[in-house]
């Protein structure tokens, strides 16, 4: 008999849809805010038992729930035989590893990891602000180092003027790092990044000059790992620049990996009953060695007697050597592309010192990897991405000039939308640039090192960077390839791969460290459960192996609810147009977490040699910190109304590539018998339910116009630049031609419109000048106006030629 027809079955059939519907939701629900198992379990047994579940079912449920419940019982009938699995399956970590990856620490990249961040508690982080005293140094010694700069002549002889070096090392820019108390600065890292920043808009082979003895070196080494004596007598002359120091790292066969380095010590007792040790290396790229009295050296250290009783291999040690020590070689400079800084090789042979010179005596002998590798993790994060942005605001000022006073077709260049375009990227990276480097500074300045967000900020700091010249050449055409002392954006591209190459190529930088390292570091859960696994610490293990689990349940469903509904599951801590941004970043927070445990899992040790795969991961990480940085940008600074086009835009940007990381990830991952499903199903619902999409034109547009103005707004996307008052210098010069032609373009609206009413002639607005004066259409003041905009115009736009004795003279 058919009872579907009757009015109670369709009844009953309802209730049973709505049931389950109400099950499902009460499931997703407890996934998706990561409930502990106890709620899991109440909520599964609670829907059996509404289903009216045999009992016998019910009964499994409940034992299943009480083993993985009492952890005694979990670890030995369950545990135990993952944690036997788990231990073929994890990577080998070696000692190299271990330590790069122990250095510094985790901060906002463990939530972005995590897959459900905070983002309240993230826009409470510190946006710091610099003290009286260092705005003080900013207004005045920094800008008087600037005026003593003449960029073209520190191009064209290849030295810094000896007056702006020696001022240099009297006002302590080679101390900036160190304490007042041994006669440094003692500055913040952000009134050492504002340095930076300032001094790179001047001059880039000046700006490395200050950089280096402030970013990992002697001083560095000595603040943290220094013995007393070491620091009150080094410390002082390093401030003062008495001591000039450079630090060797990098070899012909040691440059990324720099754990390979074979410079070598051998420990041996002298006729005095001291230790000594015997060095010998070969190092390149070392900037200031030359002309540096005290070198840093990293070198492997051998104690062939065991006169520490250490064993013979001791590790990677650093020391401080004096440049004049007998078997020194110091003296000759690599030609990086033409800049000129101190970029030199150095050897030694057979150099003798004491063990004593070893940087925190010889408690610090096998110490100097770990040494190295958290000091980069804070270095990283100041220098390179200062020196970023500072090239980048310069960029931003001298284009947006230029495109108001350069004309083509009898219109300035920045109307034209082939241009506008480059000119929003200009703009849009260079707001980008000053939020992640504030951003990361105020991490430095908290007195953490969080070694994964400082490489994040190197390597797309520089690579931002590198866009906005490019960007910035294709704007100024002839005026950016012809050098000279007009020409203020030349230096700043021939230098450009310099920074992509140091303090860890870009290539490597994103490939192995920023997700291979953050993979293990940010990761709740995954270095924990390698940890335990060496440790053979079943306890450890268990604890960790299923908190992952329940790391993974939770993002799966997080993953899977905000995918389909866009984002808006997620909580925002703010209200407005940028809400939205903050519950797509939770989206692809859920999304990289989840994708980020199945390459682990279906991977384990070979993910580190998938280099493409971990750098689609580091580039979603990277731009999930980006868009943070902005977001936390805009609200630091007031929510101005006129930067919600700036955030907008380049979190459209950064979208963009998440979504295009993601593309990549799912079309190459190899997940054994599940190719497929990741290839066809994810990669085509990735593409149909995109996390963004660009800027529009009107967008770009909106954009753009407010750097075309002498507006605010200009002013605080380029502040901290240096900014010449000599009329003669190129960059006021292209400062008075703008404002001048600003004024003037009323004035020719009224001549048009002269021409226009027929009271004009048709001719071009140049030659009608005179007319209009008679007619008084234009005043006298008007005029003096329009012919200066004129005659600043055409001098502007001039390039340097030179006669062919100068010619050859500058090169």
């Amino acid at each position: 008999m058919d009872f579907s027809n009757l009015p109670m079955y369709g009844i009953f059939n309802q209730s049973c849809g709505l049931a389950a519907l109400g099950s499902l939701i009460v499931i997703l629900a407890v996934g998706y805010v990561g409930s502990p198992l106890i709620v899991w379990a109440i909520a599964i047994l609670a829907v059996l038992y509404g289903f009216t579940a045999p009992p016998v079912l019910i009964l499994i449920a409940l034992v299943l729930f009480l083993i993985f419940l009492i952890k005694p019982i979990r670890m030995m009938l369950v545990s135990s035989g993952v944690f036997k699995v788990m231990k073929g399956f994890m990577p080998k970590i070696s000692d190299t590893e271990r330590t790069a990856l122990e250095a510094g620490v985790v901060w906002v990249e463990a939530d972005l990891f995590s897959g459900k961040p905070d983002f309240k508690k993230i826009m409470q982080e510190p946006y710091p602000s610099l003290t009286a005293d260092e705005k003080a140094f900013m207004d005045n010694q920094v800008n008087r180092l600037c005026e003593l700069i003449d960029p073209w002549k520190v191009w064209k002889t290849r030295e810094l003027q000896s007056e702006a070096w020696e001022y240099m090392k009297k006002e302590k820019f080679l101390g900036m790092i160190i304490p007042k108390e041994y006669g440094g600065l003692g500055f913040t890292a952000l009134a050492h990044s504002e340095v930076v920043m300032k001094v790179a808009s001047r001059s880039i082979a000046s700006c490395i000059t200050v950089m280096v003895p402030n970013s990992l070196g002697p001083a560095e080494l000595l603040l943290h790992y220094g013995t007393d004596e070491q620091k009150k007598y080094f410390l002082p002359r390093l401030a003062c620049g008495e001591e000039i120091p450079c630090f060797g790292l990098t070899e012909p066969t040691a440059g990324s990996d720099a754990g390979s380095i074979k410079a070598s010590g051998e420990l041996f007792k002298g006729e005095d009953g001291k230790l000594y040790l015997k060095l010998n290396w070969n190092k390149r790229w070392i900037t200031l060695a030359a002309i540096s009295t005290i070198i840093g050296l990293a070198f492997r250290v051998r104690d062939p007697k065991n006169l520490l009783g250490k064993g013979e291999d001791l590790g990677i040690t650093c020391a401080l050597i004096p440049a004049k020590t007998p078997g020194v070689v110091i003296g000759k400079r690599h030609d990086p592309l033409g800049v000129p800084f101190y970029n030199c090789p150095t050897q030694g042979h057979d150099v003798i010192i004491s063990v004593d010179a070893v940087v925190g005596g010889v408690g610090g002998v096998g110490h100097g990897w770990k040494m190295l590798m958290e000091c980069l993790a804070a270095g990283r994060g100041v220098s390179l991405p200062a020196q970023s942005a500072g090239g980048s605001k310069l960029v931003t000022r001298v284009t947006s000039a230029h495109s108001v006073i350069r004309q083509q077709f009898g219109v300035a260049i920045g109307s034209f939308e082939g241009v506008e375009e480059p000119l929003a990227r200009i703009a849009g990276f260079t707001y980008a640039l000053e939020a992640m480097r504030i951003f990361t500074v105020g991490a430095l300045d908290k007195g953490m090192k969080p070694a994964v967000i400082t490489a994040m900020a190197k390597h797309y700091a520089t690579e931002l960077s590198r866009h906005v010249i490019n960007d910035g050449m294709d704007v100024m055409g002839g005026a950016g390839i012809s050098m000279g002392p007009r020409n203020l954006l030349g230096e700043f591209y021939v230098a450009t791969p310099i920074g992509i190459t140091v303090e860890g190529a870009n290539i490597l930088t994103r490939t192995l460290i920023i997700f291979g390292q953050g993979a293990l570091r940010a990761h709740p859960y995954a270095f924990k459960e390698v940890n335990a696994c060496e440790k053979n610490d079943l306890a450890g293990f268990d604890a960790a192996f299923w908190g992952h689990v329940g790391h993974v349940v939770r993002n799966a469903i997080r993953a899977l609810v905000l995918s389909v509904t866009r984002g808006y599951m997620a909580s925002s801590p703010v209200s407005g147009s940028l809400a939205k941004y903050y519950r797509r970043l939770s989206w692809a927070s859920a999304s990289f977490a989840i994708l980020a445990d199945i390459a682990m899992g279906s991977l384990g040790g070979a993910l580190k040699f998938r280099e493409k795969i971990t750098g689609r991961f580091a580039d979603i990480l990277a731009w999930m910190y980006i868009s943070t940085c902005v977001l936390r940008r805009y609200e630091a600074e007031g929510k101005k109304e006129e930067d919600l086009v700036y955030a907008e835009y380049i979190l459209k940007y950064a979208f963009v590539q998440i979504q295009k990381a993601f593309d990549g990830i799912y079309d190459n991952i190899k997940v054994p018998g599940l190719r497929w499903f990741f290839k066809g199903w994810m990669g085509a619902w990735s593409r149909i339910n995109s996390m963004g999409s660009q800027a529009s034109d009107g967008h770009g547009t909106k954009l753009v116009q407010t750097i075309l103005k002498n507006s605010q707004q200009r002013d605080r996307l380029t502040d901290g630049i240096y900014m010449p008052k000599d009329p003669n210098q190129q960059l006021a010069r292209l400062e008075n031609a703008m404002d001048l032609v600003l004024k003037a373009e009323g004035i020719e609206k009224k001549i048009r419109k002269a021409v226009k009413d027929k009271v004009l002639p048709k001719k071009k607005v140049g030659d009608l000048l005179d007319e209009a004066k008679s007619k008084n259409i234009i005043t006298d003041e008007e005029l003096k106006t329009i012919k200066a905009a004129a005659d600043a115009r055409y001098d502007a736009i001039q390039v340097d030629d030179f006669d062919q004795a100068s010619y050859i003279g500058h090169h």
